[in-house]
């Protein structure tokens, strides 16, 4: 049976002396900009395909990030090969989102045609799609057109993309 003894490290202050080995200084290395003596905790690499790493401070790193050049040293030629040899390799890594993420080419083709049925431009966002449809469908709806039957397909389609449009904000996919 183990017996216990009481621990010196309760109440305030604490009892223990500060001469223990655990609280010896930690090293800090600092950052590799001449002049600077903040700590370094941000790596960046030399060069390409190189694994010696600079370390540099906040301030420092934006800097040298603001001016790195991946292709440095390459004529364009090279650098072109290079590009074209790492996009093809990093093709099945990206991302293909159906979220809407600010242009054009990023909405699929149906919530786009849905947007020019209710006259709007395709970076259109669901507010302005609200907004839209209850002025067409004022427009457009047939108890005001009784007797027009091309009044009653486009207030049919307008409600049809309207729909269309609303189910995808509600996936979250618009």
């Amino acid at each position: 049976m183990a017996r216990y003894t009481k621990s010196r490290d309760w109440g305030f202050p604490r009892w223990r002396g500060y001469n223990d080995n655990n609280h010896a200084a930690q090293k800090v290395r600092l950052c590799d900009r001449e002049g600077c003596d903040k700590p370094g905790n941000f790596p960046a690499p030399k060069s390409p395909n190189n694994p010696d790493r600079w370390y540099f401070c906040e301030d420092h790193i934006v800097e040298y990030n603001r001016n790195w050049d991946y292709f440095a040293g390459l004529s364009k030629e090279e650098a072109a090969k290079r590009q074209a040899e790492e996009k093809q390799q990093a093709s099945g890594y990206s991302s293909t989102s159906y979220s809407w993420s600010g242009s054009e080419n990023s909405r699929s083709n149906e919530v786009i045609e849905a947007l020019k049925v209710l006259e709007l431009e395709a970076d259109a966002d669901f507010e302005m799609v609200k907004i839209q449809w209850r002025q067409l469908a004022k427009k457009w709806h047939p108890d005001l057109n009784q007797d027009d039957e091309k009044a009653v397909k486009r207030f049919h389609a307008i409600q049809a993309a309207f729909d269309l449009l609303r189910n995808r904000e509600e996936r979250g996919s618009f």
